[in-house]
């Protein structure tokens, strides 16, 4: 809280608002400091001086910055969308959740259809049906020959429920 000597030299922006001396106990004054006067402006369009007074007279003193901050906020938001103010806000977010979700559960599969269908398995080390790695056979290339084995996410538990892929080369870590 700002001393009482502030109040005699700078009134609070909801006093100098509404043309009133600020007194020492004034209910705004913590909350609605002098260099802030467009915060008390909206506060005050939207929902009126008598009535944040009052609410700021209900609410117990340390709960009360919260309760200017959240009326500071919805007032803001009334300001900018008359109709739904901050619920317009909280539902425009709500569908961007909802559409980057979808585009998120899009990418997954495409992810999973992605391992399950079009990766070789040479790719990982592994022998393919036809006998061959990633090398060209030779023991020092890093085909199937080389023992080198790629670890990837799948390779304990086959994400495509495929039992008859070959799992070959697991054992050589």
């Amino acid at each position: 809280m700002a001393s009482s000597s502030s109040y005699t030299n700078s009134p609070c922006a909801a006093c100098k608002f509404l043309r009133r001396k600020c007194m020492p106990d004034c209910i705004f004054a913590p909350y609605f400091p002098p260099e802030e006067p467009q915060k008390f402006a909206n506060v005050h369009k939207i929902f009126g001086a008598s009535n944040v007074s009052k609410l700021l007279n209900e609410v117990l003193p340390h709960q009360r910055e919260d309760a200017v901050n959240s009326l500071a906020y919805e007032a803001e938001a009334r300001m900018k969308d008359p109709v739904y103010g901050c619920v317009g806000a909280i539902s425009v977010l709500q569908r961007q959740v909802i559409r980057l979700q979808k585009e998120l559960d899009a990418t997954n599969a495409d992810l999973m259809r992605y391992a399950c269908n079009e990766i070789p398995d040479s790719h990982f080390g592994r022998r393919n049906n036809s006998g061959h790695g990633t090398g060209s056979g030779g023991s020092d290339s890093f085909g199937q020959n080389s023992g080198l084995y790629f670890s990837s996410p799948w390779n304990n538990v086959d994400p495509c429920g495929d039992s008859t892929r070959e799992r070959g080369s697991e054992g050589n870590m």
